[in-house]
């Protein structure tokens, strides 16, 4: 008699630390750019200073995962808990004594940036670990919802705390990252056996993780759909925050269309299990480009604001079921000594669409009309959605039956 995940008392303590992280973090990453502001005065810096989050993420990603298959995982997530942690408290001292300048914030979000570019694989990889196959895919999916709820939680109270006082929403995450690492104190993750290895072929695991990704068909045409379709999405979705704040929605409603997004993948998430079960693999991939490409040019023809929201919420209900599927079926193909490079790969490559999609949104508001900008996204996932429905590779994924578990 298998334990229900609900009852699996590792995977309870990960969730829930992991929850307080990302709704900590959350927190201070609304109050982060008004923080700059009020530092500088401008905009352009607030900015930069977001973006060096980002790019340490990206520059670290790669050897990052490489690193946490040499290393021991949970060990891992704990030094990047009480990193963060110190680097958070050192920022909430300077900014109770007003020590803080804007050099002092970019320091802090840099080595963030580098602790999760280092934690999100380590979790990554341990989950196979922690709970058994046949509930992976539930667990990816009770993730995913985790992740938007964090995102919610922490954006809701960050800019209410920011009024209240500049260091409270920074104090918080600190909080959060201190009962993350005392919960990850109590979660036992089975010992693996890792080899002794070298400095010397540090490049060579990281070229190991690349390569394997590449000659993997379902990955890597995975990795191509995936980087593609978010670029176009977070294109399409700094657009209409654009147009919305053009045509004179006011911010509060801006706000809660934004939210909506997190409303309707949280939904998504808690229906991805049920979905993952029903749907074949390529159905619930393919499904989320569908209707992506059904619903961007309704913006056309529906009001900014809340029916703005309201698509927003449409379009991320089916994405937690893709990723349910392509995650588990990644996690099980993938031997478990490559886990750590594979998140490391996948997030980089999606890191890249999440910087470049907002530039394209921009350049699209200033160079073409509202119904060319928005014309525009919906063609480039269309094109996506075709290349993806008619992919061979996708197309034979079978009828819904995960790849056999690799060598642990």
């Amino acid at each position: 008699m298998t334990t229900s995940l609900s009852r699996n008392r590792d995977y309870r303590l990960l969730w829930v630390g992991q929850a307080l992280s990302e709704a900590g973090a959350s927190a201070s990453t609304i109050a982060l750019p008004l923080l700059v502001l009020v530092l500088t005065g401008s905009a352009t810096a607030s900015g930069l200073v977001l973006g060096a989050s980002a790019a340490a993420q990206l520059v670290v990603g790669l050897p990052a995962g490489a690193l946490v298959d040499r290393w021991n995982r949970r060990t891992v997530m704990l030094v990047c808990e009480a990193v963060q942690a110190v680097t958070i408290g050192f920022l909430v001292v300077g900014l109770w004594w007003n020590l803080v300048g804007v050099q002092h914030v970019v320091a802090a979000v840099i080595v963030l940036g580098v602790c999760r570019a280092l934690s999100e694989p380590a979790e990554d990889a341990a989950l196979p670990t922690i709970v058994p196959e046949h509930q992976l895919s539930d667990a990816v999916a009770m993730n995913a919802a985790r992740g938007y709820l964090g995102q919610l939680s922490g954006t809701a109270i960050g800019g209410l705390l920011f009024g209240l006082g500049r260091w409270l929403p920074f104090a918080v995450e600190a909080i959060s990252h201190v009962a993350t690492f005392v919960s990850l104190l109590f979660v036992r993750i089975p010992a693996r056996e890792r080899r002794r290895a070298q400095a010397s072929r540090f490049h060579l695991e990281v070229g190991e993780g690349l390569r394997w990704v590449w000659k993997q068909p379902v990955v890597r045409v995975v990795a191509i759909c995936a980087v593609g379709l978010n670029l176009f999405f977070q294109a399409f979705y700094l657009l209409m925050i654009a147009l919305a704040h053009q045509q004179g929605v006011s911010p509060g409603h801006i706000g809660i269309m934004g939210a909506m997004l997190g409303g309707g993948g949280i939904l998504g998430a808690l229906a991805a299990p049920r979905l993952h079960r029903a749907l074949r693999p390529h159905t619930s991939i393919v499904g989320v480009f569908w209707v992506i490409t059904g619903l961007i040019p309704l913006a056309l023809v529906v009001d900014a604001g809340i029916p703005t929201g309201v698509l927003f919420a449409a379009a991320a209900f089916l994405a937690p079921t893709a990723n349910t599927t392509i995650t588990t079926y990644q996690l099980l193909l993938t031997p478990d000594e490559l886990r750590g490079r594979l998140s490391s790969v996948m997030g980089v490559a999606l890191g890249i669409a999440a910087i470049a999609g907002p530039a394209v949104g921009g350049a699209l508001v200033e160079l073409l009309t509202p119904t060319q900008a928005i014309l525009t996204c919906t063609g480039g996932v269309a094109l996506l959605t075709i290349f993806a429905t008619v992919n061979p590779t996708l197309r034979n994924l079978g009828v819904h039956r995960d790849p056999e578990p690799r060598s642990q």
